[in-house]
């Protein structure tokens, strides 16, 4: 599973990266979790406000910030078995 935090650095996006890395943690779910800070890399995905989320290569949200329990049953929704 690859996980892609979209945003330009803001506190909203530095503090979704931190959620996202804990959440994988938590999950157990083998991910790697990169941050997309360009705007041009952002805007492929159809964001238009900051921060989003992408789950291998789909835009699951953006923003908005959730919590780390959520987070982590957004990232169970996408496991594939």
């Amino acid at each position: 599973m690859e996980i892609k935090v979209l945003g330009p650095g803001c506190a909203n996006c530095r503090t979704l990266a931190k959620r996202v890395e804990e959440a994988v943690r938590k999950s157990g779910v083998p991910a790697g979790v990169t941050k997309v800070t360009d705007y041009e890399g952002m805007l492929k995905y159809g964001m238009l406000r900051a921060p989003g989320l992408v789950i291998d290569e789909q835009l699951v949200f953006s923003g908005r910030v959730p919590s780390v329990d959520e987070l982590v049953s957004i990232i169970g929704e996408y496991v594939k078995i």
